[in-house]
């Protein structure tokens, strides 16, 4: 089984230095990947001696966009590159324990039909000082049956989470189609998962093997909260079509999911300080009792929820969740 990291940079050398030492250090060797984006700051002559400096089994190789292609085109560039079988991407103000891949090996090889691999992240400052951790989902190491995970995406009970934490499969990349470039570094990533999931079992580990940056050059920080409503809203619509018919019957409809979704971002609009954009996005989704219903469930049916009465689409979940063995 082989793996490459596929690392995507435009402008951050300080940070990517980072990345790149972290992917070269994991205690399995591995092929990695950086597409530069057309950097402006020293990245090409750094990255080009680090390439002749590498020894050992692992390589690194460098990859310079022609034109600035964006996060999304960047990505299936990178992959297109691999040679490995499974696919780690990272973006470059993030980085890896140094038994990341190792972890997720020894998982996959648990379960060959698993088309994809999520871990914790830790949430990490500029000074890489922990803030806190991507919350635990189910028990333990398991798998979901591919029919069972998009049930698990809508209700927001198997989040796969950023690039720092995925691994997947290149062949069910491919097939997926790639990266939405209409979506670039808006829910690219999430767009991606739930295309890739049509293909094969997820599987869930819940070990931190990974460290996201929170700072304010982040990709995301860029879009209004409009339009962060807007694809997620683009989004759970993506998932929804996807949903197993079994489930058909237990799922909430769109239309409340749609108001949910306004209601949870015009909250974040209020804790910015946007009253005018809380009030805009929040009406006329504030009179529906479904929608603070699905919106109270977010925070309450969690998988590691302590209450003592759990709602059904917990328990579902719970039953979706099938342990891996400890070894082959």
């Amino acid at each position: 089984m082989k793996f490459s990291i596929v690392i995507t940079t435009y402008n951050r050398l300080n940070l990517l230095q980072r990345a790149i030492d972290s992917a070269l250090a994991q205690t399995i060797p591995c092929e990695v990947i950086v597409v530069d984006d057309c950097s402006s700051d020293g990245t090409q002559a750094y990255v080009q001696n680090r390439c002749e400096s590498v020894e050992g089994k692992s390589r690194l190789i460098y990859h310079r966009n022609s034109i600035n292609l964006g996060h999304s085109k960047s990505v299936n560039t990178g992959v297109e590159l691999a040679t490995g079988e499974w696919i780690k991407p990272l973006d470059d103000d993030d980085y890896l324990a140094p038994n990341c891949i190792e972890v997720m090996e020894n998982a996959i090889a648990l379960h060959p039909q698993a088309v994809i691999c999520s871990c914790q992240a830790a949430q990490v400052d500029a000074n890489e000082v922990e803030l806190s951790r991507t919350r635990q989902v189910g028990l333990g190491t398991f798998y979901i049956l591919q029919e069972d995970i998009h049930y698990g995406m809508l209700l927001e009970l198997v989040p796969f989470g950023t690039p720092a934490q995925v691994v997947f499969s290149r062949d069910a990349f491919l097939k997926s189609g790639g990266w939405d470039s209409s979506l670039d570094a808006n829910f690219d990533d999430i767009d991606s998962w739930i295309k890739i999931a049509q293909f094969g079992d997820a599987i869930f580990i819940n070990d931190c093997l990974s460290y996201r940056t929170i700072w304010s050059g982040a990709y995301n920080q860029k879009f209004s909260l409009q339009k962060r409503l807007d694809t997620n809203i683009l989004i759970k619509e993506r998932i929804y079509s996807f949903v197993s018919q079994k489930y058909y019957k237990q799922i909430p409809n769109l239309q409340d999911i749609q108001a949910y979704l306004k209601l949870h971002w015009s909250l974040v609009a209020l804790k910015q300080g946007k009253l005018l954009s809380a009030a805009k996005m929040s009406f006329p989704a504030v009179l529906s009792s479904k929608a603070w219903k699905l919106l109270w469930q977010r925070y309450k049916a969690r998988p590691d929820s302590k209450s003592n009465n759990p709602e059904q689409s917990i328990l579902n979940f719970h039953q979706c969740c099938h342990p891996l063995p400890e070894k082959l």
